[in-house]
C-alpha cells in the first residue's frame, strides 16, 4: 500500500493532520493501536485556544464545536478567602471554546469517514524504516497479518509510549523532563456546572479545579498523593474534599452526584528535541507533554499540527522544503513557551509537600501581584488563550 504521509496515531491530532492534508488534495492513511470505540471512550481536556478552533474551521469540522461548545471569556482564581477573576477578553480580545476532546475526535473520525479517509485500527507491531532516507515506509500487523505502507512522509502522532520518539536514535534526540509530586483525581459527573466559567483554586489543603463539558456534565479536580488510587476516594469524599478547598459561595451551590468516571493523573513536564529527523517529524504528546493546569495539551498538539501541515501543503504545493526544515525549530519555540507558562501556573496553584513558610509566602505574594496587576493579568491571558502561531 502506498501514500504520501503515514500517520500513526488515530487521536485527534492525527485525525486533524489527515482531514486537513484531505482538504489540500494530500492523501494520507492513519494507523491506530486501538479501537475506534477505545479512542472515543478517552477522557481528556476540553479547553481550546482560538488558534485550535481555526484549524478545526479549516478542516470543515467546526459546525457541531459552534453549535455546542461553550465560549469563555474568563477564569476564576482563589486562594484562602480571595477570589478574583481574569478577563481573557478584555486583555486580548479572544476567549476560549469550552469543547471536549472526545467530541472533537468524534467530529473528526466523522469527517475521515465521510472523506472516505483510510483508518486502520488494531495495528500492532509498528516500524518505521527508512525515516532518515528519502523513501520512508513503514510496517505492521493487523489480525496477525503483516502489512507495507510506503511514503514520502511520516507523522508521529502516537503518543508518549508510542514507537515514533524511539525510533529517532539516542545519539541524535536529547530529552527534558519535570516529574511533580503529586496528581490530580479527576471525576466526570452527570450535574450542573458549579460556574460558567472555570474555577482555579489554591487552598492549604492542596489544588481544585471546577470544569465542565457542557450545561449537565461536569469534570472537577483535586490535587493528590501519587501513591493514591482512584478507589481510595468514594464520591463522598471527593465531593467533601472539593467542597473544602474552593470558595465557601461556590462550595454552597455545588450539585453532587455519582461519578461516571473517575481516574488518576500524574503531572509532568517533557519536551523533546528535536522533533524531525529525516521524513519523520512528532507531533504532541510523542515530542511533549505539559502538566494540564494550563490546558495546553491537545493546544500544542495542535500548534505542531499547524506548522507540518503547513510544511507539507507548501512541499506538495510548490516544491518548497523550507517549511518542512523549519517544522522542528517553530514548533519547540511555541512549546517551550507553552511549557514555561504551564509549570509557572502549576508552581502558582499547588502545594508541594518541600515547601517551606518562605515558600508559601512568595506563592500567595505571586496570586496577589496577579490579582492587583493589569499588566499580569494581560501576560496570563496572552498565554492561556494561546501565543500566535
Amino acid at each position: 500500500m502506498k501514500t504520501q504521509v503515514a500517520i500513526i496515531g488515530g487521536g485527534p491530532s492525527g485525525l486533524l493532520l489527515s482531514q486537513l492534508l484531505h482538504k489540500r488534495g494530500i492523501d494520507s492513511v492513519v494507523l491506530e493501536r486501538k479501537t475506534k470505540d477505545h479512542v472515543l471512550g478517552r477522557i481528556r481536556a476540553g479547553v481550546l485556544e482560538q488558534g485550535f478552533v481555526q484549524l478545526m474551521e479549516e478542516a470543515g469540522c467546526a459546525d457541531r464545536m459552534h453549535a455546542e461548545g461553550f465560549t469563555h471569556d474568563g477564569a476564576l482564581i482563589s486562594y484562602g478567602d480571595e477570589i478574583f477573576r481574569v478577563d481573557f477578553t478584555r486583555h486580548t480580545g479572544t476567549p476560549v471554546m469550552v469543547y471536549g476532546q472526545t467530541e472533537v475526535t468524534r467530529d473528526l473520525y466523522d469527517a475521515r469517514e465521510r472523506a472516505g479517509g483510510r483508518i486502520a485500527f488494531n495495528v500492532e507491531d509498528v516500524v518505521i524504516h527508512g525515516a532518515d532516507s528519502d523513501h520512508p515506509h513503514v510496517t505492521y500487523t493487523v489480525g496477525g497479518e503483516a502489512q507495507r505502507l510506503d511514503c514520502d512522509f511520516v507523522a508521529g502522532c502516537d503518543g508518549f509510549h508510542g514507537v515514533s520518539r524511539q525510533t529517532i536514535p539516542l545519539s541524535v534526540r536529547k530529552e527534558y523532563e519535570k516529574v511533580y509530586p503529586f496528581g490530580w483525581l479527576g471525576i466526570l459527573s452527570e450535574t450542573p456546572p458549579v460556574n460558567h466559567e472555570l474555577i482555579y483554586a489554591n487552598s492549604s489543603r492542596g489544588f481544585a479545579l471546577c470544569s465542565m463539558r457542557n450545561d449537565n456534565l461536569s469534570r472537577y479536580y483535586i490535587q493528590c498523593s501519587l501513591s493514591d488510587s482512584p478507589e481510595d476516594w468514594t464520591d463522598e469524599a471527593f465531593w467533601e474534599e472539593l467542597g473544602r478547598r474552593i470558595p465557601q459561595e461556590y462550595a454552597g451551590k455545588l450539585v453532587t452526584g455519582p461519578s461516571i468516571e473517575k481516574s488518576i493523573a500524574p503531572l509532568r513536564s517533557f519536551v523533546t528535541e528535536p522533533m524531525r529527523w529525516g521524513r519523520l517529524f512528532l507531533c504532541g504528546d510523542a515530542a511533549h507533554i505539559v502538566p494540564p493546569t494550563g490546558a495546553k495539551g491537545l493546544n500544542t498538539a495542535a500548534s505542531d499540527i499547524h506548522y507540518l501541515y503547513s510544511g507539507l501543503r507548501a512541499f506538495y504545493e510548490t516544491g518548497s522544503e523550507t517549511g518542512i526544515d523549519a517544522y522542528s525549530a517553530r514548533a519547540l519555540r511555541r512549546i517551550w513557551k507553552a511549557e514555561r507558562f504551564s509549570w509557572w501556573f502549576s508552581s502558582l496553584m499547588h502545594r508541594y509537600p518541600d515547601q517551606s513558610e518562605f515558600d508559601l509566602k512568595m506563592q500567595i505574594a505571586d496570586l496577589e501581584f496577579l490579582r492587583s496587576n493589569e499588566a499580569a493579568q494581560k501576560s496570563m491571558a496572552e498565554n492561556y488563550v494561546g501565543l500566535p502561531y
